[in-house]
């Protein structure tokens, strides 16, 4: 019997690859970065599965060359925006993402940068790598932000954010959050937070962390008038998608000390441009978009993304489905 073919866009951890070779002959671009969209049209003829990454955008055009045996794209990833998932629910095609998988690991980054920026570590390393401690220890040097006590705003209290906000109790944080919905008087309890609004969110942050899912409505959410209600002491923080920032407005916002910091491990363009004036600024911390970056979440996230991948092939239901409308073509 012929085995289905599948396409993996890029390499990824080899849990997933090689669940996937005991049933498919894969089609693998084999390289770290992501392939143009002239490479995939080339590498989907007949697939039944593609397996991606956020970084591919999925669009008419690929279904198309992929043709009509495709059942399914699962994403190596929890957001799905790369998708277009309209177009592949009319076409009967499932769309799987890794789910909460990757929540621990970026809350651990949420608060790695929220330390590194308080209490101006990556400074504090530069300034002995660059040999410039020359006095010893002396009562004004790098002098930061208590984050004991002060207070966290969480935009976007789903997975992610509660996990930054069960890492914030720990530090008697103030834990106020904004939702689309709120969340049950019993759960904000268990969390320790308190809902405000979105104005209240931006006045009374000393840390803003951003966690809400990307959407046409939350473009550039963030932007100078939303900085400008901020405390000029406050620090941003986004580990969400680069987009619910607008890169210029937080530019300005930094050079003009509205707030005092920011750490980022999104970005509107990714990889950074090299002309991008963030580049430029010294209350900055940027990441390469590391948030889910350990052994053991890529790993996870691999083998989720694989066995969605097969279950969908095998006509059963997958871990984490996004058009659930297609569930009932499931057996």
């Amino acid at each position: 019997m012929e085995r289905k073919k599948i396409f993996i866009t890029r390499k990824i951890h080899s849990i997933g690859i090689e669940l996937l070779k005991k049933y498919y002959d894969i089609v693998l671009t084999n390289r770290p970065d992501s392939p143009s969209k002239k490479v995939m049209l080339g590498k989907v003829k007949n697939v039944y599965g593609i397996l991606c990454t956020l970084s591919e955008k999925i669009d008419s055009d690929i279904m198309d060359a992929a043709g009509s045996n495709l059942k399914v794209i699962s994403t190596y990833s929890t957001g799905y925006e790369h998708i277009d998932i309209y177009e592949a629910t009319k076409r009967g095609i499932y769309v799987t993402t890794t789910g909460n998988i990757l929540s621990e690991a970026t809350a651990d980054l949420t608060f790695a940068l929220i330390l590194a920026l308080s209490r101006k570590i990556f400074e504090g390393h530069l300034y002995i790598i660059e040999r410039k401690w020359k006095k010893g220890w002396t009562p004004d040097l790098f002098l930061g932000s208590n984050i004991y006590g002060s207070t966290l705003g969480i935009l976007g209290l789903g997975n992610i954010g509660t996990a930054v906000a069960k890492r914030a109790n720990g530090f008697n944080m103030n834990i106020i959050y904004n939702n689309r919905h709120r969340l049950s008087k019993s759960i904000e309890n268990k969390l320790n937070v308190t809902f405000v609004t979105f104005e209240q969110l931006l006045e009374n942050s000393d840390f803003l962390s951003i966690h809400t899912n990307f959407n046409k409505d939350n473009f550039h959410l963030i932007d100078s008038i939303a900085l400008k209600k901020m405390k000029k002491t406050s620090f941003i923080i986004n580990t969400s998608r680069g987009s619910i920032i607008n890169e210029i407005s937080l530019i300005q916002a930094l050079k003009n000390k509205w707030i005092a910091g920011a750490g980022l491990d999104v970005f509107e363009k990714e990889p950074l441009p090299n002309q991008n004036k963030l580049l430029k600024l010294k209350n900055v911390i940027l990441l390469p978009h590391l948030g889910s970056a350990t052994v053991q979440t890529r790993e996870r996230m691999s083998k989720v993304a694989a066995i969605n991948l097969h279950t969908i092939l095998s006509n059963k239901k997958p871990l984490y489905l996004v058009n659930r409308e297609l569930l009932q073509n499931l057996y």
